[in-house]
């Protein structure tokens, strides 16, 4: 295996390990700094990441970084997942989800329309945000499109974000001057 490969195996491992010990303690709000290790452990196990006999000085490394980077916080004896600790999460889950694209378009638009509140407005930005990461495509301020069927996508952003009655998911069959979106997502002219 060549130099770079390696170097990007070790930090995909990093990434996987990062995002199961954040999981690990954002499912159980917060745990005690023993019981992080066996679930994480269990974890690693399934996925291969380290040999069995270096496990435990992994967790505790990673662990030790996590608290350095303000992703997790000691109180009590506990670790806490942090408010930077939670952004972090919740982008390394979103890059996990893929919408799977069609071998042929159906030909229909998806829209979504978001209607948060201004004093929410941290929240409205993280929507955008996460829409952008996805691929949709702003249409207008709140507003966006996107070509392939995301519904389960956006029951899972509602129920993350409990924005459940502010956002309107649609399918259209005609968008009004659509070139520049087809072209954008590589779709097909008629």
């Amino acid at each position: 295996m060549g130099v770079n490969e390696e170097k990007s195996r070790k930090n995909s491992h990093r990434a996987n390990l990062k995002k199961i010990i954040l999981g690990t303690v954002a499912v159980v709000g917060i745990m005690t700094v023993g019981a992080v290790a066996p679930n994480v452990l269990g974890a690693m196990g399934k996925l291969g990441l380290v040999p069995a006999r270096r496990q435990k000085e992994f967790i505790q490394a990673s662990r030790a970084r996590l608290v350095k980077q303000g992703l997790l916080v000691y109180e009590n004896g506990f670790l806490r997942l942090t408010q930077k600790g939670e952004k972090v999460l919740r982008k390394l889950e979103a890059s996990d989800y893929k919408i799977e694209k069609p071998k042929r378009w159906d030909k229909k638009w998806r829209v979504l329309i978001f209607d948060i509140p201004e004093r929410k407005r941290g929240l409205r930005d993280k929507v955008r945000k996460t829409l952008r990461l996805i691929g949709f495509v702003q249409l207008q301020h709140s507003v966006w499109l996107y070509p392939y069927d995301c519904e389960d996508l956006i029951v899972f952003l509602k129920a993350d974000f409990k924005i459940g009655k502010d956002v309107l998911y649609m399918v259209v069959d005609a968008l009004e001057n659509d070139v520049a979106h087809r072209r954008h997502f590589g779709l097909p002219f008629e």
